[in-house]
């Protein structure tokens, strides 16, 4: 063979090779494209709750609400912080008691008044028992003297006798009125003495009235929380805002709210189709909206009866169910929207795959395996289900399924 006939096919063959590995890389660049462009996951091993979902928020067990006094002519004169946690003792609320003070000056000058007017009755009533004692006891000696003359009509003559016992007599009457008038002093004085006792009474009740409002003034906390201040619909509902310094309240109106923060726990909205599923003493796990990386154990320790209306709209039916947390976080908050995952049984060492993962095909479900860059469809048996987990048999832990129906975007392309 010539040169240049071998020339040329060296270089055909050159070019036939050259064709053969750009196809051969092409091929597979298509099959890696495929195998990665559709998302995958690993079925994982391990126990499989059976949960049930609820949503809901977190609420306070325990709240307590401050009223204000039952005081007239109330004004706020400072607060503390609202949405920040107080100490139990701690000053919560301060009405200006200004007013209150001056009207105690007033009722402590009325006081001593009704005092100095109570002893002055008091020593009338001592003078004039004295003198009453005195002129009682004049006329008894006058009634005995009269007596003891009365006693000579047989020595004297009968005109004097006569005119003795005439005198006698006169003296009793004397006595008697004197007597008489005793007693009137005596009703008379009690009745001053009392009028002005009940005055000094008043006055007093009036001092303690006034001196118990300004303790009531200061409102300290009942016990440790979170200090809410309620909203003041005092200028109407348009304007309505919660509670400052300066706005005028209305005698045992509620105030402020202090949930307890050691008695926090998740209410969660049960369907009724899931109510027969669970049951107290159930464990659960709470998942809040606003800390996503906490997951909070929680047992369920109480359930609605009746299905409880919303306030919604549209509204709702359904069941209330509670779960205590506890103050697990500082940054937990009673009205924090929340989810709750009701344990309803445990599967163990099951396979577990995404919800996404798992098709339907000619009514059976199936999987697509990852298997040397392609992938094939595998049935499966469900053996229980979650929103965002199934649990399944017949694949092995650690195997990559698809999370998107592979037939299709093989259809697709």
């Amino acid at each position: 063979m010539s040169r240049p006939r071998l020339r040329v096919w060296l270089t055909s063959l050159a070019v036939i090779a050259l064709l053969a590995a750009a196809a051969l890389g092409v091929s597979r660049l298509t099959r890696v494209e495929a195998s990665v462009s559709l998302p995958v996951a690993a079925a994982r091993k391990g126990d499989f709750l059976v949960i049930v979902r609820a949503r809901g928020e977190l609420k306070s067990a325990r709240s307590v609400t401050i009223y204000a006094p039952i005081v007239p002519s109330l004004r706020i004169a400072s607060l503390s912080p609202s949405g920040e946690l107080i100490a139990r003792g701690q000053l919560a609320v301060k009405f200006d008691s200004s007013a209150s003070e001056q009207q105690l000056l007033q009722k402590e000058a009325a006081l001593r008044q009704a005092q100095a007017t109570l002893d002055q009755a008091i020593a009338q009533a001592k003078i004039t028992e004295e003198q009453d004692k005195s002129d009682l006891a004049d006329s008894r000696y006058t009634v005995e003297k009269a007596r003891l003359e009365a006693s000579k009509t047989e020595i004297v003559s009968r005109i004097q006798g006569e005119e003795d016992k005439i005198d006698l007599g006169m003296a009793k009457e004397k006595l008697k009125v004197e007597q008489a008038t005793v007693e009137l002093h005596r009703a008379s004085d009690r009745a001053k003495i009392g009028s002005a006792t009940r005055l000094r009474d008043q006055a007093q009740n009036d001092v303690n009235i006034t001196r118990s409002r300004i303790g009531q003034m200061e409102i300290r906390a009942p016990i440790a929380g979170l200090l809410i201040f309620l909203t003041n619909y005092s200028q109407g509902w348009i304007d309505a805002k919660p509670y400052k310094i300066g706005d005028n309240v209305c005698a045992g109106c509620p105030i402020a709210e202090i949930p307890d923060l050691d008695t926090l726990e998740m209410e969660g909205k049960i369907e009724e189709i899931d109510r027969g599923r669970i049951a107290m003493g159930q464990d659960a796990i709470v998942h809040v909206d606003a800390l996503p990386e906490l997951s909070l154990p929680a047992k369920i320790v109480q359930i609605s009866p009746l299905a409880e209306l919303s306030r919604e709209w549209p509204p709702s039916r359904s069941f209330r169910a509670h779960a205590p947390i506890g103050r697990a976080a500082a940054n937990l908050r009673p009205g924090m929207n929340a989810g709750m995952d009701i344990v309803i049984s445990r599967i163990p060492n099951a396979i577990s795959i995404p919800a996404k993962a798992l098709f339907t095909r000619d009514g059976k479900p199936i999987v697509y395996l990852a298997h040397n860059d392609r992938y094939r469809a595998a049935e499966v048996q469900v053996l229980a289900r979650n929103p965002d987990e199934v649990a399944v048999s017949g694949i092995a832990a650690g195997t990559l399924v698809a999370l998107v129906d592979a037939s299709r975007q093989e259809a697709k392309k």
